[in-house]
Parts: structure tokens; sequence; C-alpha cells
């Protein structure tokens, strides 16, 4: 599928300290404890270890030569190019000891905030255009109504917010992770972020998908070397799916007492991506409180988190918010939070036609052979008892049902009126008094 998103600009490595834009102290503590933790004595170790360029750490290597926190070993070591050694100095240790008692923080530098603010507008959710092309490539495997790609494309290039309602069981779901595939470039994620001396970890494999980068090639004098800051991770746009699970306080920033950092809460960490809230309504939190949470966000496109002190600070809001719900939305928002909320979108269950293309889309693909007798019984006995009101899921859960019976008889696949019969009973419970 041919992607029309635009190609983001990578940050660009820092190639002198003065570049860094970080405290200095803290940037000599991250270097004393990284030496200190990895047991590290050379300047490409601690480059890879710090995601900094060499000619940057060989600055920070020197300065704490210069406070007699470092010495040099003396030695050169063959295997490494003929590089120099370094060492922590009793000094040194000493420092490395008090700094960890401070903060347990080593590895890769951080990114300051404002360095991070300035990469988030380069690959804003908000420079996407996804054509119709790329949505519906991207949901091929859903069967749904033109009107509803004309809805959907407008607001997922505006890259601000949806709530899809509708009857449960009609792909709200499997259209977010539609949206999500339609979603084509990379963006750069930072490792940590850095704002009033404190470290935000931000990078989480759990959430982000990095992208495997070419090794480079060790006859080519580093060819490819500095192509963008490594503190970054390059990964595909993020996405972060919550249901019932989601509370207030997953939204706030995480303290860990014990290394004494913080960890970004899942908004953050799906900037440039996607936020989907799914089951919306069914979360312990009433609906109203969850997207009053969200209302300077959406508006505003700044998010204001608050350190252990207390102290609040802005980072930067940039990410599609997909809310969806089986209510009807008057039922669980005011009409302040609806305006708040761009795209409103209904998704409904298939007329019969699409319910069919369906039915049959998914016999072929579980290979189950249709049925006209079969088909028939479904169309005009089963389904007037429900009012002949179709939904997507109906067609995989019925097929599953006949394919299990069919195993389970040693029989090969079939579709046959009894076994309709049978698969039918199994999607719904008979409304009954049980006797405790």
């Amino acid at each position: 599928m041919n992607m029309q998103t635009t190609n983001v600009m990578a940050p660009p490595a820092p190639k002198r300290l003065e570049e860094m834009r970080l405290p200095i102290v803290m940037m000599r503590d991250i270097t004393l404890k990284t030496m200190f933790r990895k047991n590290l004595e050379m300047v490409s170790e601690l480059s890879k270890a710090m995601c900094l360029p060499i000619p940057v750490v060989q600055e920070l290597v020197d300065m704490c030569r210069d406070q007699k926190l470092v010495e040099a070993t003396g030695t050169l070591n063959a295997n490494n190019g003929n590089e120099m050694g370094y060492q922590l100095t009793d000094a040194g240790k000493s420092r490395a000891h008090d700094a960890l008692s401070q903060s347990e923080y080593f590895g890769a530098m951080p990114v300051p905030l404002d360095v991070y603010r300035e990469q988030v507008k380069r690959q804003s959710i908000r420079n996407i255009q996804v054509t119709r092309d790329q949505l519906t490539g991207a949901m091929g495997h859903l069967v749904l109504p033109d009107s509803l790609l004309d809805h959907l494309g407008p607001a997922v290039s505006a890259g601000r917010s949806i709530l899809m309602y509708g009857p449960p069981g009609n792909g709200k779901s499997s259209i977010s992770n539609g949206i999500r595939d339609a979603l084509g470039d990379k963006v750069y994620v930072p490792r940590a972020i850095e704002y009033s001396g404190q470290v935000i970890t931000v990078y989480d494999p759990i959430v982000h998908n990095a992208v495997e980068e070419e090794e480079d090639d060790p006859t080519s004098l580093r060819r490819t070397s500095g192509r963008f800051d490594t503190r970054y991770v390059r990964c595909e746009r993020p996405t972060v799916v919550t249901g019932g699970e989601l509370s207030l306080s997953m939204l706030d920033l995480v303290y860990n007492p014990t290394a004494r950092t913080y960890q970004a809460p899942l908004q953050l960490k799906s900037t440039g991506g996607i936020f989907i809230v799914d089951d919306l309504g069914r979360q312990a939190e009433p609906p109203q409180a969850l997207v009053n949470r969200w209302i300077v966000p959406l508006e505003e496109s700044k998010d204001i988190l608050a350190l252990q002190s207390g102290e609040k600070f802005e980072v930067p809001f940039d990410t599609l918010v997909i809310f969806s719900t089986n209510f009807h939305p008057n039922e669980i928002f005011d009409q302040a939070a609806l305006r708040r909320i761009f795209f409103k979108i209904k998704i409904d269950g298939p007329d019969q036609e699409n319910f069919l293309k369906i039915f049959a889309m998914v016999a072929k693909k579980k290979g189950m052979p249709l049925d006209e007798k079969a088909l028939v019984h479904l169309l005009k006995v089963k389904y007037p008892t429900i009012d002949s009101i179709y939904s997507n899921y109906q067609p995989v859960f019925l097929i599953d049902q006949m394919i299990a019976i069919c195993e389970f008889e040693g029989i090969a696949y079939q579709m046959t009126p009894d076994l309709i019969d049978r698969a039918w009973a199994n999607m719904f419970v008979k409304d009954e008094h049980i006797i405790k």
C-alpha cells in the first residue's frame, strides 16, 4: 500500500556539549553513574550506553578528568583501535555513590523537555493527511459502508478526537485498529526526557514498536553515524489501547521511589500516535470525569502533569484520541464535553446485504461451504425473532459455532438449518428466572 504520509524530520544529533541544553552537573553525574554501574572504561562504550556522539562524551570525560573524578588508565586497548581507557578515581566513585543515592538513573542521556517539544512539532499527528485509499487499504478486512469512510477520513486527518458510538459487536475496536494501521510513517520517541532536573522515562517497549535500524558497516568509516540523535528510538506511530481498566491515576506521572525517577503516563507515551479508550462507560470512574480530564489537552494541545513536589508543568499533547462506547453520547456526557470532541461517528450494524457479504467472506476464510437452504433459514426464520437486527460479530460467532459442532461430531464442515439452530442457541441467552 502506497503511503502518502509525510517524511518525519529526524532529531539532529548534538555535536558539542553546549548544544545539550541540560544541567552540566546532571550530565556529569549520569556519566559517572554509567561508568560505575556498567563498568565501562572507553569513550566508545560510553557513547553507546549514553546514546551520545563520541565528541560529546569525550568532552564530558575531559570535564570529569579536570575535576579529578576520572583518570586515564594509561593503557591503550588494542581491541578497540588503540583507544584510551578511563576509570573513576576514589573521588569519582564517591561522587557516583552520592549521585546514585539521589537518583538511580544512568545510561541514555535524557532529552530536555523544550528540545522534545520541537521534535513533537516536526512529527505531529496533525501533519498527516490520510487518503481514502490508505484508509480503505488499512480496513480491507472489514465490510464498511462508504458513508462511514466519508466521516472517518476527515476525522483521522484532523488528528484531534473521535467518538465512535453504537451497539456492541459492530467493529468499533477493529475500526480503531484500522485507523492505526493507516498511519504508515515513523516517529522518534525519546528514551527519557528531563524537566527541572528530574528524569521521566518515555520509551516503553510494551507501547512502542521500534523499527530495526541498519547496523553501521565497519568498513565504511561510520558512514551512517550521526543520522539522528540516538537518545530517541525510531518507532511506528504509537498506539495505546485502554478499556475498562482505565483510571484517572493512569494519566498521571508514575514516580518510582526506589529509583527516584518518573515514568511517563500513557497519554505522553502515545504522543504522535493514537490513544484508544475502548468500552467507555465500563470504567470505575464515570465517563464524564474521564472526558473532563481530557478537556484541556484536547482544546489546547498541551497536558499538565505534576512532580512529587507538587510542581506542575506543561507537556505537549499531540495524540489522536478515539473514544469508543456502546452508550448513546447523551447518556454519558454533558453538552460541554460533547462540544470538545471534534467528531462523533455512529457505527451501526450492517444491513442485510452487507451482513451476507461479511458472512460469505468469513465462511470462505474459515473453509465453511455456504448452503442456500441454511442461509434462507437464518434470514427468514432466526433473524425475525430479533427484529432482523444484524451485527458485524454474528457471522464469525455463528460460523465458529458450526465448525466446533462439526469437529465434535466428526463430520465435514457443513451448514444446515439444524446446525444454524444449534449455533444460534449459543448466541443468545434465554430470559428466565433461576431459582437460587
